[in-house]
């Protein structure tokens, strides 16, 4: 099977100072920068998905705006694929799943932010397409949630939905573990 590394909207906003900082973001991201770096050495196609907000409203990831760019941990390369998306599935109104195919990427490897909407929207979306799907559950981020009037804490979010992903939409595993099976 070919891989593709997915790496979805490791965005300034959501780091610390952005307007959307996540919970634990920045190791996330350190995760997602130990497999875009394996993945190069492998020279296995890597797809960035970079979002920009045109909903009236919107606080984060705003056009021209330094939230919006791709946070220096994972820079694009020459070669990368960057993909905009404007929804939380990567799939939607985008050219992703027909750069994937021209990639003949068949089993999706996916991480970022935020595990709750985006991460969650594109996994299930690209098993219903027919791709094999891993998340890398510490390569991904997210952030307290409210629920009538009760805050469910980031960790219990992350959690959750990584139970959720992983029967039957994808395999879920550490970065570390998943390097190790990869070699």
């Amino acid at each position: 099977m070919k891989k593709g590394l997915i790496l979805i909207d490791i965005q300034n906003d959501y780091f610390p100072g952005g307007n959307m900082e996540l919970v634990g973001m920045e190791q996330a991201a350190a995760n997602a920068g130990l497999l875009l770096k394996e993945w190069r050495n492998r020279a296995l196609p890597v797809f960035h998905i970079q979002h920009i907000s045109k909903r009236p409203g919107s606080t984060f990831f705003l056009p021209n705006t330094s939230g919006v760019e791709i946070h220096k941990s994972v820079t694009p390369q020459p070669g990368e694929a960057i993909i905009e998306k404007y929804f939380p599935n990567a799939f939607r109104d985008t050219d992703l799943l027909n750069i994937l195919k021209k990639s003949e990427v068949d089993e999706a490897v996916i991480c970022g932010a935020m595990t709750h909407m985006c991460v969650d929207a594109t996994t299930r979306a690209a098993f219903d397409l027919g791709f094999r799907c891993t998340v890398i559950e510490d390569a991904c981020a997210t952030r307290n949630l409210e629920y009538k009037g009760t805050t469910v804490e980031a960790g219990k979010v992350q959690a959750a939905f990584m139970a959720a992903l992983a029967v039957p939409y994808a395999r879920v595993l550490s970065a570390k573990d998943f390097i190790v099976k990869l070699a």
